[in-house]
């Protein structure tokens, strides 16, 4: 198809007029039914979108865009004269448009321009204005997007970063129009910034005032007032950010958008655990949701939440709770980077949501649905095309306590199984005051050797088979009549077992068909087990599990004769166990891990862990527990070998895993 008019001819000219009626015509037979389509005129460059008559009415005023050759905005596919070549083999990048992708970015971006053009039109004339006269690389837009991406991937401050551009912009030439303050930066940039919405919430956690409570001023269920002291300033704020438009900016990246297929097309199908599209979920998704799972484009996230303290202390008495969503559609060696881990809300604290985190995902969750239901169209850069995007969510990602506030069950008490529920029941012990569970080897196989030990475990040999596991249908007939009313002065409601809600993610209509809706993050489990298990090896004070109450327990129980505490003048004397080490084992104990040398990355440097004075493990941070677990303590404690051989904890440590890890694998 020719287009040598779109550079020589002018509006009026009979070849230009039969041109732009040649390209109406083929904008319109491309829409999709669409009623507004990118226009192309010179004014703008396809990032505003008019009516099919305002186009035409601006094509006849203004000239057309003499670059725009290769009509992809209006469903053409770009052909090999559009694509740059690499010229070597140092790089292999393909399907990248001539140019820079900044202008993708700004076609994106436009639609938060429609109430206001004013200012797309100060952005587009900073895209188009050289740095400084005679400069073709670079445009004021680009430098200063560049030089910002330098400034946040390096994590440089405001006053450095107002420094830098101070004596940069001495080094140009006098004409240049580098900004010489952060604030000018930022101006500039923040109208390229994706949307937030800041949601007024109650500050007792009842509700949210959003969509129809919107014009409250006090909250319906404890009558709390929306606001401060001060009038206008909220009492507590969710920060919502809108995933939707940043799936979009995901796409409109060419190199983002093919990495979004590589569970598709990249992936080694071998029947091999490797990632979550490995798993039978993913593949009972693609069997029952054809038409979702016909578009390998749909996107599968997982939503991770915890509890932190924003202000750089490790006080427990505030706590913000982040909600991020990851993309499982990625490689696993990126879909757990920064860049691709999106921050969705800000749960401000300074106390926990718990169990009324539901009022505050209902944003995000009104989103999901939309992206389930009906879909938004998007434009993929990789293929040069729009295609309506849908996606679901997973799983969720999060430690213990965050599971009982997802799933709404109680994870402390007598059951507190979110799995086995009932079936599970733990023992209270008088002397320690906690509830244990001691039916762990349920979940070993039939054959195995720990089932008919004894004197190993609590007296008894074990050989009940694992309890039922209901699947997701019954849980959901379970929690779909159970009314709450949230809010921190409604807690004396809610039953002290069992389920206590039924949880906002059930109104997900895909959410009662996942096998595995709730993941729990080995990391803090590991390190829970880690640091109780050294700290009884080493009897560290306030990590040790072997105590005065712990011996009171087994004579309360009638087991471990031996283990007994003896009372000898007045004073109580504990006998030494199996794995109890004298000085002389745990010294060389320590040294063996002090003198441990590993590749750097690999962990920590244990000499800086091991305090010799004390004979104690500080500072170990949870991959430090991981390495200890799985590959440096069966090494360190084979020197006291013969004596504790016997104890099962330590029996599987010399296997690389703990028993106690197993079974709660084995569970979960």
């Amino acid at each position: 198809m020719d287009r040598s008019w779109i550079r020589n001819s002018k509006p009026g000219d009979r070849e230009y007029d039969a041109g732009v009626r040649q390209f109406i015509n083929f904008a319109v037979k491309n829409s999709g039914g669409r009623e507004k389509l990118p226009c192309p005129c010179h004014k703008c460059h396809n990032l505003l979108h008019k009516r099919v008559d305002e186009i035409l009415n601006h094509l006849t005023k203004f000239a057309f865009d003499n670059t725009y050759t290769c009509w992809i905005w209006h469903g053409e596919k770009m052909d090999e004269t559009h694509v740059v070549k690499p010229k070597n083999n140092l790089f292999e990048e393909e399907n990248v448009v001539e140019g820079d992708n900044l202008e993708d970015m700004l076609h994106v971006a436009q639609d938060k321009f429609n109430d206001d053009p004013s200012k797309f039109e100060r952005l587009l004339s900073d895209s188009e204005k050289p740095l400084y006269t005679g400069c073709k690389k670079y445009s004021r837009l680009k430098a200063i997007l560049k030089l910002y991406n330098l400034k946040a991937a390096n994590g440089l401050s405001d006053k450095g970063f107002g420094d830098f551009l101070e004596l940069f912009k001495d080094m140009l030439p006098e004409e240049n129009v580098l900004p010489e303050r952060t604030y000018e930066a930022k101006k500039t940039l923040s109208t390229m910034g994706l949307r937030y919405e800041k949601i007024h919430a109650c500050p007792n956690d009842c509700m949210l005032y959003w969509k129809e409570h919107e014009s409250l001023s006090n909250c319906p269920v404890c009558n709390a007032s929306r606001y401060k002291k001060k009038e206008g300033v909220p009492a507590k704020v969710l920060w919502y950010f809108p995933i939707i438009p940043r799936f979009k900016r995901l796409f409109s990246n060419s190199g983002d958008a093919e990495k979004l297929t590589w569970h598709a097309n990249g992936r080694k199908k071998d029947g091999k655990l490797r990632h979550p599209a490995d798993s039978p979920q993913w593949r009972f998704i693609d069997a029952i949701y054809r038409d979702f799972s016909k578009e390998e484009r749909n996107l599968r996230l997982a939503l991770s939440t915890d509890g932190m303290n924003p202000f750089g202390s490790l006080s427990s008495t505030h706590s913000t709770w982040p909600v991020i969503l990851v993309t499982y559609n990625l490689p696993p060696s990126l879909y757990m980077k920064r860049k691709y881990m999106m921050l969705s809300l800000l749960i401000s604290g300074p106390k926990q949501p718990g169990n009324d985190i539901c009022v505050y995902l209902a944003p995000l969750i009104a989103d999901l649905k939309k992206l389930w239901e009906q879909g938004v169209e998007v434009f993929d850069a990789h293929r040069n095309e729009t295609f309506m995007l849908r996606a679901m969510l997973f799983c969720t990602i999060q430690d213990f306590p965050a599971y009982g506030n997802l799933s709404g069950y109680t994870v402390y008490g007598e059951s507190p199984c979110p799995i086995c529920e009932d079936g599970l029941k733990g023992k209270w012990l008088t002397a320690s005051k906690k509830n244990v569970f001691l039916d762990n080897r349920r979940f070993l196989p039939d054959d195995h050797p720990y089932r008919k030990r004894k004197r190993s475990f609590n007296g008894e040999q074990e050989f009940r088979g694992r309890p039922k596991v209901l699947t997701s249908e019954e849980v959901f007939k379970k929690v779909e009549h159970i009314h709450t009313t949230f809010g921190k002065k409604n807690k004396a409601s809610l039953p002290k077992q069992g389920y206590k809600k039924c949880s906002i993610f059930w109104s997900l209509p895909y959410w009662r068909h996942l096998f595995v809706r709730h993941c729990l993050d080995v990391m803090h489990i590991e390190k829970n087990v880690c640091d109780s298990l050294v700290g009884t090896l080493l009897n560290i004070n306030g990590k040790t599990k072997d105590g005065q109450n712990a011996r009171d327990d087994l004579k309360e129980m009638g087991i471990r004769n031996e283990l007994h505490p003896v009372k000898k003048n007045d004073k109580t004397y504990l006998p030494p166990a199996s794995y109890t080490l004298s000085r002389r084992e745990k010294k060389e104990f320590c040294e063996s891990l002090a003198g441990v040398k590993v590749p750097e990355g690999f962990s920590s440097n244990f000499s800086k862990l091991v305090n010799m004075e004390t004979l104690k493990l500080v500072g170990l941070k949870s991959h430090d527990c991981h390495v200890l677990m799985q590959h440096l303590l069966p090494i360190a404690i084979r020197s006291i070998l013969p004596k504790i051989y016997d104890v099962p904890l330590l029996d599987c440590v010399l296997s690389s895993t703990s028993y106690t890890v197993k079974s709660l694998i084995l569970k979960f």
